[in-house]
């Protein structure tokens, strides 16, 4: 894991190496061990390294591959490299490293534009072809790995977070209106190519981008997810057997590629605790786990060790426990802002910054439950939209999920930015894409392939990354995900959500963490608002640079104020908190830039 930068020109000027040195202190947490550049003609790279595979200075980045004319930089990790190693060599390719890098260039080589068709894994990756006069990126069909870019006169820059760009200088700062409204009403989540910043876009999860010297782009869809049923019939066993063999197959590959020992963060929920259960059958040494927990609220409990625990003393791991005090946690909240590549109101962000400040001084990889709820139906809200059978899907939608409907934003926000309903013409068009048999299929599809991308599995890269920790996420393993997305929504849904991962847990994790309720990372200080934390988010809204700013219409945030704890939203976050986190990110973010 790693962080990647560059750029590109377009105009017969030479590529900026200064500009690149620029960047890469924003990247250096992502990376620690090692940092390099490269630049010849029109292109420059940078790139910072976390050491995983191959520990050795040979496998350094930017890669330079003589022969083949290549150079590269890339962030992640590829599980099947030993095998596309061994399938490379005996297409007539020479290795000079043992790691996972070197497979993507030699790939490149053979496949071309192809090559991530090839590649399973987390990855963003570019490539400089010195004979074509072109440079590829290329994002993980998940996109687990984040790769932003910025158009500048002449030029391309891309870097693995924002922070980087807004460095380079140059970016165009003003708020995306089309953004914002996506910012406000789907939780935080601005699908890509968008950002929240008009002057700074992404690349799509499973899409290349080639440029060519002329400014030519040719941007490639790669891989599209199914969830429609298979022409032979399965009845649930068989499904049950072929989710878990994916699964126990997708935690071993995990654990198998890397150099380093491998931790677990373990919340005490569900999926977490099936990753220690099949890590510990896969025979993983000295196993690790991590648990978190913070104050309780009078409404909601802090911490969920009593379920964790459970798991701890069945497997007998090597537990590392942290109990933080909201007394730290305000403190430390403006840094984990500081460190998202964009705005993200889930309130376990901050819980996993400080989680993995301290796991990271115990190891540099572990393994995490992310995107379990949205590829096996989970959440609390998946049920209530299959019951509602009124109205078009995106209706049945918003409803259970939307943090605001159009007319509470257009309340929400100052008149320069009221305009159409962007997000709800954004998720019918994406829940009318084909390849989705009912609406649970077109609802999970958009949530693993777009709106998990941009809240829990950016939260998690952003805040591990933070402190130079590679997290795994084995339940987004492609052939995983495949599967399941083609199973009957009904094995998803039953048993309150899970149900073929409750089964395939039965009999490997204690009873009472498989049938307790579906619980959260929590953070109850962040989302029941009061005392110092609600004179936080006060000052932040009341501030000059928010006023002067201009984004809210001010009898709404007042509103909030008087009244925190009454303004929900529908997955249950403060809207008050929503307001800050996001003027909050824009002060420490752009401002400090500018």
């Amino acid at each position: 894991m790693c962080g990647i930068c560059g750029e590109i020109r377009f105009d017969d000027r030479s590529a900026d190496r200064e500009v690149v040195a620029r960047m890469l202190p924003a990247l250096a947490r992502r990376g620690p061990d090692a940092e390099g550049l490269w630049q010849e003609g029109a292109v420059a790279l940078g790139h910072r390294r976390l050491s995983i595979i191959d520990l050795s200075a040979r496998a350094n980045q930017p890669m330079v591959d003589e022969v083949l004319d290549l150079v590269l930089v890339f962030n992640g990790a590829i599980y099947n490299y030993r095998e596309l190693r061994a399938e490379l060599i005996a297409r007539g390719h020479a290795f000079f490293t043992d790691g996972d890098s070197e497979v993507i260039l030699k790939a490149y080589a053979e496949w071309g534009e192809r090559c991530p068709e090839h590649l399973q894994g987390m990855f963003a990756f570019a490539i400089r072809d010195r004979r074509r006069q072109r440079l590829f990126l290329a994002r993980d069909r998940m996109g687990i790995k984040p790769l932003y870019y910025s158009e500048q006169a002449g030029c391309l820059r891309f870097a693995s977070n924002t922070q980087a760009l807004l460095a380079a200088g140059g970016v165009d700062t003003t708020i995306d209106p089309v953004a914002l409204h996506h910012q406000l009403t789907l939780h935080a989540v601005v699908p890509a190519p968008r950002t929240i910043l008009a002057g700074i876009r992404k690349l799509e999860p499973g899409t290349s981008l080639t440029l060519h010297a002329d400014g030519r782009r040719e941007t490639r869809r790669y891989w599209r997810l199914v969830a429609e049923r298979p022409q032979a019939v399965m009845d649930a066993r068989e499904w049950r057997d072929l989710i878990h063999e994916a699964l126990r197959d997708a935690v071993r590959k995990r654990l198998d590629v890397a150099d380093v020992p491998v931790g677990v963060l373990l919340s005490g929920g569900l999926d977490s605790s099936l990753l220690v259960a099949l890590l510990a059958e896969a025979g993983a040494p000295d196993l690790r786990t991590f648990s978190i927990g913070f104050e309780d609220q009078p409404e909601e409990k802090g911490s969920e060790f009593e379920f964790s625990d459970q798991v701890v003393e069945r497997y007998g791991t090597r537990h590392h426990k942290f109990l933080i005090p909201n007394a730290e946690v305000l403190p430390r909240l403006p840094e984990a802002v500081r460190a998202m590549a964009e705005p993200m109101v889930g309130q376990d962000a901050v819980a996993f910054y400080l989680l993995a400040e301290r796991v990271s001084r115990e190891v540099k990889v572990v393994q995490s439950g992310q995107g379990a709820d949205e590829v096996f139906a989970g959440y609390f809200w998946y049920p209530r939209m299959a019951a509602d059978i009124n109205g078009a899907d995106v209706d049945r939608f918003a409803r259970y999920y939307f943090d605001r409907d159009h007319e509470e934003y257009l309340e929400t926000v100052s008149a320069p930015y009221r305009g159409e309903d962007w997000t709800r013409q954004k998720v019918a068009e994406l829940l009318a894409e084909p390849g989705a048999e009912t609406f649970i299929d077109k609802v999970l599809r958009m949530d693993v392939t777009t709106l998990i991308v941009d809240d829990p599995v950016k939260r998690v890269d952003n805040m591990t990354m933070a402190w130079g920790l590679e997290a795994r996420v084995p339940f987004l393993d492609q052939q995983l995900v495949e599967i399941a997305a083609r199973m009957p929504p009904e094995y998803k849904l039953g048993d309150g959500g899970k149900a073929m991962l409750k089964q395939i847990a039965r009999g490997r994790v204690p009873d009472a963490v498989i049938d307790r309720p579906k619980g959260y990372f929590p953070m109850p200080a962040l989302k029941y608002v009061r005392g110092e934390f609600l004179d936080f988010m006060r000052d932040i809204v009341n501030s000059d640079a928010c006023r002067s700013r201009g984004l809210f219409n001010r009898a709404y945030v007042d509103k909030l104020l008087a009244a925190p704890d009454r303004y929900f939203t529908r997955l249950q976050g403060s809207k008050l908190w929503h307001l800050a986190l996001l003027e909050l990110w824009l002060q420490l973010n752009v401002d400090r830039s500018t």
